[in-house]
């Protein structure tokens, strides 16, 4: 269901850490009502263009319809790369560089439409430098959408950049796969699904990149590693997680954000021989 007009909430996903968003939610307080803006994070790995992807579509897809999406993890701020706004096919609107951030989560609500936002058509404060888009742009432009502008008006049509997040390989006793985000107590997020382990298993043979592989637990929950241990675990976003009980994976494996890993499991049928 659609939210009414009027009514449409803001979030915001950035890299830029909670002084400059300030900067950015002062300027949508002067255009949207109180309780519009939702901060769903600004302390993203800086730069980190695909990790941001990934989290901007976990954090935002399960938005009610007609949600204005703001993400700004942008390296490219002040050169080539376009401003753009993505109408989706559920009303809701993404909001942000045209550097692959967007695309996933465009791509799960259906149907993006993209446009380049031209500052002409904007009635926005004069811009202040060439650094902070957020502010001088990207928020004067959610509070369009969020009147009820439609993000045609904002430019012509564009093709944006795309970007698709790494699928992992499924084998008959294993998968090969990738980092996708390492989080603040060090945990590795993998993009190998977590049901693809066959039920009952509970020992997985682990490697990231050329490393030998050792076998570790698979649990259900931290406390079952016990503390000091590393293990494997479903993470909340449906994926298997490399971690460590109250210590730090990236540190003990040396992996963070797109180290390749290995994940073997035994198969049914030697499973059924031990």
């Amino acid at each position: 269901m659609r939210q009414r007009r009027g009514l449409r909430l803001i979030t915001l996903t950035t890299d830029i850490g909670s002084a400059y968003a300030a900067q950015m939610k002062a300027v949508l307080a002067h255009r949207v009502p109180p309780g519009s803006v939702v901060d769903l994070a600004h302390d993203l790995r800086p730069h980190a263009i695909g990790e941001a992807a990934f989290l901007l579509r976990a954090m935002a897809v399960g938005f009610p319809a007609g949600t204005v999406h703001v993400a700004v993890v942008d390296p490219g701020v002040g050169g080539r790369r376009a401003p753009i706004a993505i109408e989706c096919a559920d009303g809701s609107t993404l909001v942000g560089p045209d550097n692959g951030v967007l695309m996933p989560l465009a791509d799960a609500l259906g149907r993006p439409r993209a446009f380049r936002i031209e500052r002409t058509n904007l009635h926005a404060a004069p811009v202040v430098g060439t650094t902070f888009d957020g502010r001088d742009l990207f928020a004067p432009v959610a509070a369009l959408l969020a009147e009820g502008v439609g993000a045609s008006r904002l430019g012509r049509p564009i093709r944006p950049h795309k970007y698709a997040l790494p699928v992992a390989r499924r084998m008959r006793s294993g998968a090969h796969g990738q980092v996708l985000h390492e989080d603040r107590f060090g945990n590795l997020v993998t993009n190998i699904p977590s049901e693809w382990i066959p039920a009952g298993t509970d020992r997985v043979r682990l490697g990231f990149g050329r490393d030998p592989a050792r076998t570790l637990l698979l649990v259900a929950s931290y406390e079952r590693l016990g503390k000091g241990r590393a293990g494997l675990l479903p993470s909340s976003f449906g994926l298997l997680e490399v971690a460590v009980a109250q210590g730090h994976a990236a540190r003990r494996f040396r992996a963070t954000v797109g180290h390749t890993v290995t994940v073997g499991w035994p198969t049914r049928s030697s499973a059924s021989r031990t």
